[in-house]
């Protein structure tokens, strides 16, 4: 073969092997990401990850003909792995910010969630002015990070809220602020924790999708609107909000 006409039999390849690989993901697939440790929107069930978040989702590709798909990765990677096109949506308890929404598109919100404030039982600790000074726990990545980084000092960080909970019980934090609704099933299980009654923060849940992706945003926001006006979306956490 002659030199020229491998270098064109070379480019060709080359040509292809790109359109297959930016190609990886079936057509037929809908793949959401999520950190799976944040109870009730997403958690492991076994083998499953399933959730709040999750069933919405669900409900989403039955709509558009795909069957979804649902990969567990750290929160603080969830909104970049939608930006580089590895994954279609982030469905993981994502509140809606200024700064996010300069970085990927989000849906029409469909839950109003608080930062909460949960220390031990026998805490000297009442409410966000005693905060200051104190070992404050968050999750890595999270607007109750941003929070207490901006509005108090450094926390600790952890990178979900079942180690930070881990700590707070090992007495290596004062304190932990964090989602509303994850916030009741950790207190539910450890029997010595406090939510204490004053949220910090009222804040918007919401699917984070990539930028121009017009379509999907538009599918994504049909099927939320539809679940709420129809019942579904009550129906969705009464499944799992006790």
């Amino acid at each position: 073969m002659k030199f020229g006409r491998f270098l064109k039999t070379l480019g060709a390849a080359a040509v292809l092997g790109a359109v297959l690989c930016s190609c990886g993901r079936s057509d037929n697939k809908l793949v959401m990401v999520a950190e799976a440790t944040f109870p009730p929107y997403e958690f492991r069930e076994g083998d499953r990850i399933v959730g709040i978040d999750v069933d919405i989702m669900t409900e989403v590709a039955r709509e558009i003909g795909k069957e979804l798909v649902v990969e567990d990765m750290s929160f603080d990677s969830v909104i970049s792995a939608v930006q580089s096109g590895k994954a279609d949506v982030a469905a993981s308890g994502i509140t809606v910010t200024e700064d996010r929404k300069r970085q990927i598109d989000f849906s029409v919100p469909y839950v109003e969630a608080r930062q909460v404030i949960i220390v031990p039982g026998n805490s000297a600790i009442k409410g966000r002015d005693d905060l200051k000074g104190k070992r404050i726990g968050v999750q890595h990545g999270t607007t109750g990070d941003a929070y207490v980084t901006k509005n108090i000092q450094e926390p600790e960080r952890f990178p979900n809220g079942a180690l930070a909970v881990a700590a707070l019980n090992a007495g290596k934090i004062d304190v932990i602020v964090i989602d509303g609704e994850p916030a009741k099933i950790f207190a539910d299980r450890h029997k010595n924790l406090l939510i204490l009654p004053e949220p910090l923060t009222v804040e918007e849940y919401a699917i984070a999708i990539r930028k121009g992706n017009t379509e999907l945003l538009e599918q994504v926001n049909r099927v939320i609107r539809q679940l709420k006006e129809n019942g579904g979306m009550a129906a969705i956490r009464a499944k799992y909000i006790k």
